[in-house]
């Protein structure tokens, strides 16, 4: 027996695979963790909660735990679309990974799950522009402006994960669809970027409009957003 996860990884910029893999693990990791909280409860499941991590861990940037703040809001299902669901899970976390020239990379993000849509919220601190970045991400990436800042729409794909209950080992394998959104971080695109990404469970493209929706109303609750800069 198995026990299947989607988990987000971004195409074809190899950088980019990098650190949503780290990203994954992350987002993956305190999924586990909030669905152990939620089976210990036999008297059903209470609403989702951001799980802890450990604070300061990234001291003068945002972290996962923040991010998760920032995306679980009382009205993400509405945002998406779906408000009579609840969250099933709702996780945070603060990971890195050096670059190819032995730069730490820090890389939190957050990811909450529903039964129709799974969104990811995630920074990078990478110190690259975000206008130009659509050469790298894929025939259909569109350069646009979102809240004023540069962006990139594009198409993704989560992979599968799957974790054999009789101890054996986990098996990988390519997901479903995903649309995703990288805006830079400050207006003057002076390096960095936010990403929210979205995908559904039945395997559907998800709507560019639910996307865009979030997006306009969570990153400027981001710690660190000013509008205008």
């Amino acid at each position: 027996m198995a026990e299947e996860v989607g988990g987000h990884i971004k195409g074809p910029n190899a950088w980019r695979q990098a650190f949503a893999a780290i990203a994954l693990a992350a987002a993956l990791g305190g999924a586990l963790w909030a669905s152990e909280e939620l089976s210990g409860n036999g008297s059903g499941p209470p609403p989702a909660t951001c799980s802890d991590e450990d604070a300061g861990k990234a001291a003068g940037r945002v972290t996962g735990k923040q991010l998760c703040e920032a995306l679980h809001r009382p009205d993400l299902a509405a945002l998406l679309g779906t408000p009579t669901e609840t969250a099933k899970t709702a996780s945070g976390g603060d990971s890195s990974f050096k670059s190819a020239g032995g730069k730490e990379i820090a890389t939190p993000s957050a990811q909450v799950e529903f039964d129709t849509y799974t969104v990811t919220l995630s920074a990078t601190y990478d110190g690259l522009p975000v206008a130009g970045s659509h050469t790298l991400l894929g025939n259909d990436a569109e350069q646009r402006k979102v809240l004023g800042r540069p962006a990139v729409l594009y198409s993704d794909r989560t992979i599968s994960i799957s974790f054999r209950l009789d101890g054996g080992d986990s098996e990988t394998g390519p997901g479903v669809p995903a649309r995703a959104l990288t805006v830079a971080q400050d207006a003057k695109d002076r390096g960095g970027s936010l990403d929210v990404t979205l995908w559904r469970a039945d395997g559907g493209v998800p709507d560019d409009a639910v996307l865009l929706r979030v997006a306009e109303k969570v990153l400027p609750t981001v710690p660190g957003w000013t509008a205008g800069r």
